[in-house]
C-alpha cells in the first residue's frame, strides 16, 4: 500500500474520531483535570467559591484508615466479583444471539430490533425499576429453589454475587445490545465462499462455527470485552458509583475524588489484563514487531 493512500487512510480515520477529541477537549477535559486537583486537596465549597487546600496523597492514604474508605474497597472488590461472572455472560450470550439473528428468516429485522431497544431505553431508574417488580429473574429462580442452592453451597464471598447475578440475569442480557450489534456486523462481513468451501470439504455447522466463525470474530470480541468492562464500570447504578457520589457530600470532595482515582486506575488495570489476555495474536505480533 503507498504512502500516500496510507495518508488517505489516516485522515478518513481521524475525521471520524475528530468530533469525539474535540468533545473530550471541551467536555471531559476540565473536569478530568480538576477532579485530579481536588484527589490532592482539601475542597471547601462557599458562596464566594471553592477553597483548594494542596494535601498531597493524604486523601489516598485516608482511604485506607476510615471507614468509609473500607466500605468503597469492599465495593470495588463487589465489582471485580459481579464483572467475573457477567463478562463472559455478556459476550457469549452476545455471539450466540448474533449467530442468530445473522440466520435467514422471517421477521430478522423485528427481533434485530427488539434486541437493540434496551440500548435505547436502559437507564439506571429503569432498571431499578424493573429489578423492583421483579423482572430480573429473582422470581423464577427462586420458586425453584435455585437461589437456596447457591446460597447452601457456597461461602457468602462467593453467593452473593452469583445470587446478585441470578436476580439480576435478564438485566444483564439488556447490556448485550451494542455488542450484538458490532458482532452482527461482524458476521455479514465473513465472504460466504469460505462457508461454501468448507461445505464441500465436508464440514459441518460446529466445524464452520469453530474454525471460521469464532476466529473471524476474534478482534470484535476482544473490543467487546473492553466495552462491556467500561459499560459495567461506568453504568450510574454501579455500586462503587453511588458509594462515590454518597461520599461526596458525607466525607468531601477531595476523598471522593482520590477515590474516584483509585477505582480508575482499577478499572484500567484490569482492561490491561483482559488486553494481556484476549488480545489476538495477530495484533499481538504486529505490536511487538512494530508492523
Amino acid at each position: 500500500m503507498s504512502k500516500k493512500k496510507m495518508r488517505r487512510i489516516d485522515l478518513i480515520a481521524y475525521s471520524f474520531i475528530g468530533i469525539w477529541i474535540v468533545g473530550f477537549t471541551i467536555f471531559m477535559a476540565f473536569p478530568l483535570i480538576a477532579s485530579l486537583v481536588f484527589s490532592a486537596s482539601d475542597v471547601v465549597i462557599r458562596g464566594t467559591g471553592i477553597e483548594i487546600k494542596l494535601r498531597g496523597l493524604k486523601n489516598f492514604i485516608a482511604i485506607f484508615e476510615i471507614e468509609a474508605g473500607f466500605k468503597f474497597l469492599e465495593a470495588i472488590g463487589d465489582f471485580l466479583l459481579e464483572l467475573l461472572f457477567r463478562l463472559p455472560i455478556i459476550i457469549v450470550f452476545s455471539v450466540i444471539i448474533a449467530v442468530l439473528l445473522n440466520r435467514d428468516f422471517r421477521g430478522r429485522a423485528f427481533f434485530r430490533s427488539v434486541f437493540f431497544l434496551p440500548v435505547i431505553i436502559s437507564s439506571g431508574p429503569v432498571i431499578n425499576e424493573l429489578i423492583s417488580q421483579g423482572a430480573g429473574g429473582t422470581n423464577i429462580l427462586g420458586s425453584y429453589g435455585f437461589i437456596a442452592i447457591i446460597e447452601e453451597a457456597l461461602s457468602p464471598a462467593l453467593a452473593r454475587p452469583l445470587v446478585k447475578l441470578f436476580s439480576e440475569i435478564i438485566i444483564v442480557f439488556w447490556f448485550s445490545g451494542v455488542q450484538i450489534l458490532i458482532i452482527l456486523a461482524g458476521l455479514q462481513k465473513i465472504d460466504r465462499s469460505v462457508y461454501e468451501a468448507a461445505s464441500v470439504d465436508g464440514a459441518g455447522p460446529w466445524e464452520k462455527f469453530w474454525k471460521i466463525t469464532l476466529p473471524a470474530l476474534s478482534n470484535l470480541i476482544f473490543v467487546n470485552i473492553i466495552y462491556t468492562v467500561v459499560l459495567l464500570a461506568t453504568f450510574s447504578e454501579n455500586g462503587v458509583i453511588i458509594l462515590i457520589r454518597r461520599n461526596m457530600n458525607e466525607i468531601g470532595y477531595g476523598v471522593a475524588s482520590a477515590m474516584a482515582w483509585i477505582y480508575f486506575i482499577v478499572v484500567m488495570l484490569v482492561l490491561g489484563i483482559l488486553a494481556l489476555l484476549f488480545m489476538p495474536r495477530e495484533r499481538k505480533i504486529k505490536k511487538r514487531y512494530g508492523r
